[in-house]
């Protein structure tokens, strides 16, 4: 059975924070070639998000009409400032958090989760400019600047940007075996990190 993978967008969205990961999950393939993970975009409105530096995405579901994620991932960038603040993105992301297998954060995605109550009591990592932010949006979380990615064992954060991917890769290696993710790191062209970050 596919696990759905709901990637989260919005203005001011940092372009590899989303489309990294969303690489790797696409692409992953099981060893009889058959795709593991159904990959789709989430907005809070259907019109096109435009994300850094003016690149328009147009999300495949609002709000409303998500299917239920298996794995819900929120990334970084500007924008989180504002979904930060939003009560309906939170409140969305809380509700689907709860059921979810795994939720997953890149960048300055982990001051949202931090502001919907999702990293209390776990540790976390963030973009490297970000840390005295993610205390204030999580002041019970440990704070691991450094770390390229920090699992908590359902709640995983990234540092910034390309740590997505290493992040992402490291998913598909936990959810389905190290071959899968060695596999799907291949087929990118991509050198990534196999270093394991205790929990």
């Amino acid at each position: 059975m596919q696990r759905n993978v709901a990637i989260l967008i919005f203005d001011e969205v940092e372009v590899l924070d989303f489309a990294g990961p969303f690489e790797v999950f696409a692409v992953a393939r099981l060893s009889d070639g058959t795709p593991p993970f159904n990959v789709y975009t989430v907005a809070e409105k259907p019109e096109p998000v435009l994300a850094r530096n003016g690149l328009s995405v147009n999300p495949a579901y609002t709000l409303d009409n998500c299917p239920p994620p298996d794995i819900l991932l929120v990334p970084g960038g500007r924008g989180t400032r504002a979904v930060m603040h939003n009560p309906a993105l939170l409140n969305w992301i809380r509700q689907h958090a709860a059921p979810a297998e795994q939720v997953l954060s890149v960048c300055t995605g982990a001051l949202v989760l931090g502001s919907a109550g999702l990293l209390d009591g776990l540790a976390a990592t963030t973009y490297h400019t970000s840390f005295d932010e993610l205390r204030a949006a999580a002041p019970n979380t440990e704070l691991r600047p450094g770390e390229r990615w920090v699992d908590n064992g359902k709640v995983v954060t990234s540092a910034g940007v390309s740590a997505g991917i290493d992040m992402a890769l490291h998913v598909v290696g936990k959810l389905l075996g190290a071959e899968q993710a060695d596999a799907t790191a291949r087929y990118m062209e991509y050198e990534h990190w196999k270093s394991e970050v205790p929990g």
